[in-house]
């Protein structure tokens, strides 16, 4: 289906039926996206208040077929909010819909508009003496209803799952403008297909979630850090094992670093404070969320002392204040950002089954060698198999040098992780910028699939086409 331009004529239709002040011309701010792989081209920017608001906007989209982009914080790293070619679109933005509608602790449940940023999120809940797990890097400027379409993982998901696990319903517009009242708070609803998953993860091809309901957890009475130093990946692997057996579901956080970015912040970060005066090779960021009578710094201690019998581990620090173990965290937290400031010659969000990493990260480093000098900082949620795989040129040379090189480094991890029965986004998306790569390694089946939910959702077309699948 062809798409129409956000005209003149389709902004004077709209404003007749808006609140003023609701559609403006978007900024550069818009326009952008954090690794600067994409720049969006001149668009008309809608900033509604209501759902009301969303389901006019959507209607009049629909009808005049232009396109939409919806858009969250704009913290995505696969180009899903920016359309860099096409007919101008109408850009979406949920900011001003940022109201905490509801909030019932004895149910463990928070009803939130889509444009609440999750910092916000996790404080409402705090605020009640409840916790909601959702915690990755950008949570400062990344909205709820973003985190959701994109189905975001963070730090959390080896305890409580990703986006989708912590939600139980969804107020959403679909693309034909109807409002879809799901905002349920029931845990068991067996009424037919389930329209939240479906749109969760979807990353608004299939319509725009303006509100959500969302599951809340007790607060941990305790917590624990510690940073271990493990002798390789297989190490790190029966290092979690032997945690989850002596502590069960209290390890909430269970990160693998590389040296190599621990060497990247000190090079371009020194003033994040490493605890180690040599960097190790290989760290696990370990976090204990424990209840009752525990102590966390003694649960540590013993999983230290059975690690080091094991020879799984050869050095180690326990937090012994929250200060200390925030300077842990500092250190994890950080590394996306050192990363950017290296500049990454072809980056990678992939995950592959807990058995395989090993061998996953040995076998990848050989096959980029044999493309070249190269740097590779592998890090990331190791406890769900989820690698943040990131190459790097040599010191003196730029990602620029290597541009070329970039498709093909990408075909060699991702036919790798293909191999391996890995995905290759495990909590990104896919954006625009991987739909290739999704074409090339999906399921046909399943392809067919999404491509029939969405011509029969979005038969127009106008829900962030480029997206997810080719326009």
């Amino acid at each position: 289906m062809t798409l129409n331009p956000a005209d003149i004529a389709f902004h004077d239709a709209l404003s007749a039926e808006l609140p003023e002040g609701v559609l403006r011309m978007a900024d550069d701010r818009y326009l952008e996206e954090p690794r600067g792989r994409y720049a969006g081209r001149a668009a008309l920017l809608a900033l509604p208040q209501s759902v009301d608001d969303v389901a006019t906007l959507i209607r009049h989209a629909n009808a005049a077929h232009v396109g939409v982009i919806p858009y969250g914080g704009g913290t995505g790293l696969v180009g899903g909010q920016v359309a860099p070619d096409g007919p101008a679109p109408l850009i979406l933005s949920l900011e001003r819909m940022n109201k905490v509608r509801a909030i019932y602790p004895d149910e463990n449940v928070l009803v939130v508009e889509a444009g609440v940023i999750l910092a916000d999120v996790q404080s409402a809940a705090s605020d009640v003496g409840r916790l909601f797990p959702l915690s990755l890097a950008a949570e400062g400027s990344a909205r709820i209803g973003g985190n959701l379409a994109t189905n975001a993982g963070g730090t959390g998901v080896l305890r409580y799952g990703n986006a989708r696990d912590l939600c139980l319903g969804l107020e959403a517009v679909l693309p034909d403008g109807q409002i879809w009242h799901g905002l349920t708070r029931l845990r068991k609803n067996n009424t037919g297909y389930d329209l939240r998953h479906l749109l969760i993860g979807a990353e608004g091809t299939l319509g725009v979630i303006t509100a959500a309901a969302l599951k809340l957890f007790a607060q941990p009475a305790k917590s624990g850090t510690a940073l271990l130093v493990v002798k390789d990946p297989a190490a790190a692997l029966k290092l979690l094992s032997m945690a989850r057996e002596q502590l069960g579901e209290m390890v909430s956080g269970f990160e693998l670093i590389h040296r190599q970015g621990l060497d990247f912040l000190a090079d371009v970060l020194p003033g994040v404070r490493q605890p180690f005066a040599s960097a190790p090779e290989w760290t696990v960021l370990i976090e204990l969320g424990l209840s009752g009578d525990i102590d966390p710094a003694g649960a540590l201690e013993t999983l230290f002392g059975n690690a080091m019998e094991a020879g799984l581990v050869t050095d180690g620090l326990i937090a012994q204040s929250q200060q200390q173990s925030d300077d842990f965290w500092r250190i994890r937290e950080m590394i996306p950002e050192a990363n950017r400031l290296i500049g990454s010659v072809s980056s990678h969000d992939i995950s592959v089954p807990l058995g395989a990493i090993p061998d996953f990260i040995a076998q990848g480093g050989e096959k980029i060698a044999t493309l070249g000098d190269f740097r590779i900082n592998c890090f990331g949620h190791v406890g769900d198999g989820n690698l943040h795989y990131n190459v790097f040129p040599m010191p003196g040379k730029s990602r620029a040098d290597h541009d070329h090189q970039r498709d093909q480094i990408k075909k060699v991890v991702h036919d790798l992780v293909d191999e391996m029965g890995g995905s290759i986004s495990a909590e990104h998306g896919i954006g625009r910028l991987k739909v290739g790569d999704l074409e090339r390694y999906g399921d046909p089946a399943k392809l067919s699939a999404m491509r029939a939910i969405k011509t029969a959702l979005d038969p127009n077309g106008i829900m962030n086409p480029g997206a997810v699948l080719r326009a």
